[in-house]
């Protein structure tokens, strides 16, 4: 392992990119937020680094439409994508983020992470399914987290996140998954430890 410990709560807001032409040099290791416009991907990320603003949160789904980037260490950057399905924004809005987010996905070869951020009472809709398949046919890691499970109670929240890791667990690829609230900081300590496994791991390869 690295001698270097990994703390998100270094994260701090570097860049905004309308594409993958405006972002830092492809070098180092980048994990990928991604999810749809009303996942709680921004809350996400705030809980996650600590942080209370350092994702920009909006009651109108759909306010991420760069790619946002954050270091937390040298040549260490979380990547927080464009949101997709929800927004009521004009269509050639959406295209267009819908653009920037596949040619990252396609073309960034930092990219060694992805999270998943699913809402726990409507999770696997069809655009998360090709996300999660595109990762494993990728050969990325995957960390599904099922967001807002504060308004569940815990019985069904267990039921959900075990249908989920059932489904998930058919594509045969590297999918941890992990109930989580913004609200109530549920699962945050568990995502954390994951995502910086993720880049204490490159560190030796």
């Amino acid at each position: 392992m690295s001698s270097t410990t990994i703390h998100l709560s270094k994260a701090t807001f570097t860049i905004s990119a309308p594409d993958i032409r405006k972002l830092p040099e492809d070098a180092g290791i980048e994990v990928a937020f991604a999810g749809r416009s009303n996942a709680g991907k921004s809350s996400a990320l705030n809980t996650l680094t600590n942080q209370k603003s350092l994702a920009r949160t909006s009651k109108t789904p759909g306010r991420t439409q760069l790619i946002n980037v954050f270091e937390i260490a040298n040549n260490k950057r979380l990547i927080d994508l464009p949101g997709y399905g929800f927004a009521k924004v004009p269509l050639e809005m959406k295209k267009k983020w819908q653009k920037a987010l596949g040619e990252y996905l396609e073309k960034r070869e930092s990219l060694k992470g992805l999270v998943v951020l699913m809402d726990i009472r409507h999770p696997l809709k069809d655009l998360d399914m090709d996300l999660i398949e595109w990762a494993v046919d990728s050969e990325l890691p995957v960390l599904a987290l099922l967001t807002k499970a504060d308004k569940l109670s815990q019985g069904k929240r267990s039921a959900e996140v075990l249908k989920v890791k059932k489904v998930l667990a058919e594509l045969q690829g590297d999918i941890k998954v992990q109930a989580f609230s913004s609200l109530k900081r549920t699962g945050a300590e568990q995502a954390n430890a994951i995502i910086c496994d993720w880049f204490a791991e490159e560190v030796n390869e």
